[in-house]
């Protein structure tokens, strides 16, 4: 069975999540976050879409975003470059990734508000379960 198409158009707001391969860790520590930024920050700049919100937790990552351009071919540079750091930098084999990015639409303002919600409650619940604190991990 064929994957439904994405809805796309200019001004569009997503909740996009990607999930570390069998929920395993996509970040090990702070610098591979920090190194997960740059690479947002490049790619943010580089296609000048909006990236309005950010949760980096261990085993995946959830962006509330607004692309310029198509959003598959920016989460797959954003992807791809990470996976390679990630791969070279822990001495990782196979897959970093589960699968595709997942992308909801979000289309009214009070259901971005409602998704930003979740994004801080999500770190949080996190945060209460690890009992430490992590640095630039929320936006």
């Amino acid at each position: 069975m064929a994957r439904p198409l994405r809805i796309e158009y200019p001004g569009a707001v997503y909740h996009v999540t990607s999930r570390g391969n069998a929920r395993n860790k996509i970040f090990s520590d702070d610098q591979d976050r920090e190194i997960f930024l740059s690479i947002l920050g490049a790619v943010v700049k580089r296609y000048n879409w909006l990236c309005h919100a950010y949760c980096l937790m261990d085993n995946h990552l959830i962006l509330e975003t607004t692309p310029k351009t198509n959003l598959s071919k920016l989460m797959k540079q954003i992807n791809l470059r990470y996976a390679s750091h990630f791969r070279r930098r822990n001495r990782y084999f196979g897959h970093l990734w589960q699968g595709r990015f997942k992308s909801l639409l979000i289309e009214r303002d009070r259901y971005l508000m409602a998704c930003g919600i979740l994004l801080l409650q999500d770190f949080l619940f996190s945060q209460r379960l690890q009992r430490k604190t992590m640095l630039r991990i929320c936006s």
